[in-house]
């Protein structure tokens, strides 16, 4: 019976991939096509020799740095960086926390950068409890639109919790 229900899985899925046709082809022959710029701007910045220039032509996540060897057990992790923008939509912080073989993340949703604006402070934070220390941490910057975002002086910090 378990025989006859495999050659007749088989079968079902060999009919299946017969009438699969392309919708869309994405040649990727010009970078351009990826609709996502990331660059140094030298001129625009808050410290140091340049800030962090990324352009979009639509909603994108871009990492910006993943950090080990982080000692934040029984603290706060607070993901700060200073971002200024010309967008069509928003833009927030978001950090993930690599824990004993799962993912969790904290999403500054509720401070996000919009439209034109001067350079302005996101943060958002993590908790850690007692028996948690994280393999690593990645750092990404969420743009929900299209236009430019710059990012500088990305600071993480640890404030011990109560």
């Amino acid at each position: 019976m378990k025989l006859i229900f495999l050659i007749f899985s088989l079968v079902l899925l060999s009919i299946a991939h017969v009438g699969a046709g392309e919708l869309k082809h994405l040649t990727l022959d010009d970078a351009s096509a990826i609709g996502l710029r990331i660059q140094t701007d030298s001129n625009t910045r808050i410290e140091g020799e340049g800030s962090i220039k990324i352009t979009t032509l639509w909603p994108a996540t871009v990492c910006l740095g993943q950090v080990t060897g982080l000692d934040v057990e029984n603290s706060m992790l607070i993901y700060r960086a200073q971002v200024k923008s010309e967008l069509k939509g928003t833009a927030f912080l978001e950090m993930w926390a690599h824990i004993a073989g799962g993912q969790y993340f904290s999403k500054g949703m509720n401070n996000p950068i919009k439209g034109k604006s001067s350079w302005q402070t996101l943060q958002t934070p993590f908790m850690f409890q007692k028996g948690q220390q994280p393999d690593k941490v990645t750092l990404n910057l969420v743009v929900n639109g299209t236009g430019t975002v710059w990012v500088d002086d990305i600071t993480l910090l640890k404030e011990a919790l109560k």
